[in-house]
């Protein structure tokens, strides 16, 4: 009887463990398949060089690089966005994004 209900739970186990494998499966596919979409309309809305430009915030600013991407997204997603977004008009975005910097300044008596 014991080793009946241990059987069952080892079969139970391995089972949940199979699906637990097979939906993580899932979301990387689902994952992959937006990452790919958001990539294939980033480069029909951004030249070249804006291009680049969020290239390289990207490596040193991921989080930013993000926003921005969301931000031209919900733009076009809207019809907002018109024509290809240039360098400077990405320029102009990431200064809206990225807040000022605060310099503090310490008096001594």
């Amino acid at each position: 009887m014991d080793e009946e209900l241990e059987s069952l739970r080892k079969k139970r186990l391995q089972e949940l463990q199979q699906q637990a494998a097979l939906q993580e499966d899932v979301q990387e596919e689902h994952q992959k398949q937006f990452e790919e979409q958001k990539k294939s309309v980033l480069r029909s809305i951004l030249t070249n060089d804006a291009r680049q430009r969020l290239g390289r915030i990207k490596i040193a600013r991921p989080e930013v690089a993000e926003a921005v991407e969301n931000q031209l997204i919900l733009f076009v997603q809207s019809g907002q966005l018109k024509n290809q977004i240039n360098d400077k008009q990405l320029q102009m975005l990431l200064k809206k994004i990225i807040p000022k910097k605060h310099e503090i300044k310490i008096k001594r008596g």
